[in-house]
Order: structure tokens, then sequence, then C-alpha cells
């Protein structure tokens, strides 16, 4: 299993905080010979939906060296786990969690803009320091 994210904790909390079930931490997913852990999965039972609604969070820090580093690491694994997801749990979302200092900074430049544009990420946008969730960016 490779190593957590130093804000794994933080973003769990964050989830539990607004009323989010955490369902495994982390998400295995296998798709044939390939193994997936995706950071945490969830779900929510909302008020007009029986089924309610499930996600998987990969939590990113950004606190390397390098921003730009961290990006291309988060963006492929995004892409990876979508596919692998819709593949083995296509009713599952998955989120891509970034502290708001970068999401305010780095995530603001023309480049992650229309990077986040074109492959559809979806954010969830993270207070470290409150460990609450600042947006949901679908």
């Amino acid at each position: 299993m490779a190593a957590r994210d130093l804000f794994h904790d933080v973003v769990k909390q964050a989830l539990l905080n607004e009323q989010w079930i955490i369902t495994a931490d982390p998400l295995t997913i296998k798709v044939e010979g390939v193994r997936f852990d995706i950071d945490l999965a969830a779900e929510k039972v909302l008020a007009a939906e029986k089924a309610g609604r499930k996600i998987a969070v990969e939590v990113k820090s950004f606190l390397s060296n390098s921003t730009l580093t961290d990006f291309h690491v988060a963006l492929g694994q995004f892409l990876n786990y979508r596919l692998a997801l819709e593949i083995s749990e296509p009713d599952r979302t998955i989120y891509l969690a970034v502290p708001f200092d970068t999401f305010d900074s780095f995530f603001q430049e023309r480049f992650v803009q229309e990077a986040v544009k074109l492959y559809q990420l979806k954010l969830i946008v993270y207070d470290p320091l409150k460990e609450m969730i600042i947006t949901w960016r679908d």
C-alpha cells in the first residue's frame, strides 16, 4: 500500500463533518491484474435519493518543491482511478482533494484551469487547518 498523504486524515475528518460515511480507507479496486488504492471512499444518503451518492477521494497536499510535478502525479492518478472506477464501480464519482492555498494560487493558472476543464477533474478544495471542505468543484 502506498504511503498516506500528509492531509489524509484532515480530508477524512472534513468529509465526516459534512455527514459523509467513510466506507473504505483506502478503497482498493482491482481491474484484472492491476490494483489501485484510492485514499478514501464515502457515501452520503440524500433525502431526495434512496440510493444516495458514492464518491472516491484522492487526497493531495502539494507540498513538494515542484507544484507542477505534484500536479502531474495527481492528474495521472486521477485519470487512472477514474478509468478503474468506470470499469469496476461506475456509480462512484472520483474527486481530487486539494488544499485551498494551492487551489487559490496554482489552480488559478491558465494552464491548470485548461487541464481541469479538458480532463474534467472534479475537485474538493479543503482547508487543512480547519479540517473543512471549502468547496466542491464538479
